[in-house]
């Protein structure tokens, strides 16, 4: 019997690849998974996997830098101190100079 395909499981192999001082979106890693349109089921996977260490959640934020993921840490303020224990700068929610700190998987990955 084939191994039935779990989106939540390839969004979370993905963003294992992020690496450490550095961000992508929930639309970065939906358009590398080919299925473009699905930012929000990106955002869900996120919302699901807070709580597993092996998952660097905090490194995915929305398509302008904004943190808005981090509701689903254990404190209103655990994702920008994960974010800035590596090294990025967050004001008022929102990653300072994003474009520098944002990881394409299209172009970092091989397909």
């Amino acid at each position: 019997m084939a191994k039935e395909h779990n989106f939540f499981e390839d969004v979370y192999a993905v963003v294992r690849l992020i690496p450490t001082g550095r961000v992508t979106s929930y639309g970065a890693i939906a358009k590398y998974l080919g299925t473009g349109m699905s930012a929000r089921m990106v955002g869900w996977a996120m919302n699901a996997a807070h709580t597993d260490d092996s998952v660097p959640a905090h490194r995915v934020v929305n398509r302008n830098g904004v943190l808005t993921g981090k509701h689903h840490f254990g404190t209103p303020t655990a994702m920008q101190e994960l974010l800035e224990a590596e090294g990025v700068t967050v004001f008022d929610d929102k990653i300072d100079d994003f474009k520098s700190k944002y990881w394409d998987p299209m172009k970092s990955l091989d397909l």
